[in-house]
């Protein structure tokens, strides 16, 4: 032992194999860059997985279990020849808790691009906002635009990069480029899809139900808001996790515009008064 000491050396390095050891280190300085350094850009405030074993439920037994978050929300995003639409709901829950019905789920990116929230609300708010940085420097290095497919890269790589940390994201980021208008897919796994037509929330059964049967690329401007609200409305009908305010966005080559924000029961009056 007096000669281990006397090399600097301990009985963990010195029974441990070479990759254990470089293991050791890489996650030592891993984890020193990104929960501690806040120069990095993409370090978060504190061990998120340090925090999440201080709040781990217990079976009756005493064993440590994950928490089960319920999430709940419907978001849609949809393609079509007049460019893009999202529609939001703005209920913001924690089970069966109602924390705020004026939750704002649609995220300026640009002046150009939008990114939709589904999951842990801080989660995605906050890794919009470093999305947010990240395409504005891309522009003042660039001098031009950052386009859709690269911005959806970045959030992917970052989200991935601290992919097992507990975040909960599932985004649509939107937008309109040099080559059209583009429509992402992304989640806590960094996972990246593009597609045309995407609802994320636990309300999105219901809202494809609508869009199944209304969606085509030849709507007019009008029929795709409309049709973006209703999916929404009768989203929130049926899911007690979705609700509040309905918003509604359309993004085309001259930029997003927001197109309305309605009340689900100002909805559901003006539409049970058409049916009459």
């Amino acid at each position: 032992m007096a000669m281990l000491s006397l090399c600097g050396l301990s009985d963990d390095t010195l029974f441990k194999s070479k990759c254990e050891v470089e293991e050791n280190e890489a996650f030592e300085t891993f984890q020193s860059d990104n929960t501690v350094n806040q120069m990095n850009l993409y370090s978060l405030p504190g061990n998120p997985v340090e925090n999440m074993r201080m709040i781990t439920a217990r079976d009756t037994m005493g064993r440590p279990i994950e928490l089960n978050f319920h999430h709940g929300t419907t978001t849609l995003g949809f393609l079509y020849q007049g460019g893009i639409v999202l529609a939001v709901d703005s209920r913001a829950t924690g089970g069966q808790y109602i924390g705020s019905q004026c939750m704002k789920k649609i995220v300026e990116i640009n002046d150009f691009m939008l990114g939709t929230l589904a999951g842990g609300a801080a989660d995605c708010v906050y890794w919009d906002r470093v999305l947010s940085k990240q395409c504005r420097l891309h522009e003042l290095r660039n001098k031009e635009r950052i386009s859709v497919t690269a911005a959806s890269k970045i959030m992917s790589n970052m989200i991935y990069y601290y992919k097992g940390y507990g975040l909960s994201i599932g985004m649509m980021l939107a937008g309109y480029d040099k080559n059209g208008p583009s429509l992402f897919y992304i989640d806590n796994d960094g996972s990246r899809t593009p597609g045309k037509v995407f609802s994320v929330g636990s309300g999105s059964i219901y809202a494809f139900g609508v869009l199944d049967s209304g969606y085509k690329w030849d709507l007019t401007d009008e029929e795709a808001q409309k049709l973006g609200q209703r999916a929404i409305f009768h989203a929130t009908h049926r899911d007690a996790y979705s609700g509040g305010i309905v918003r509604v966005y359309h993004i085309t080559k001259d930029g997003w515009k927001h197109i309305k924000n309605e009340d689900c029961d100002e909805i559901y009056d003006r539409v049970k008064n058409e049916a009459k």
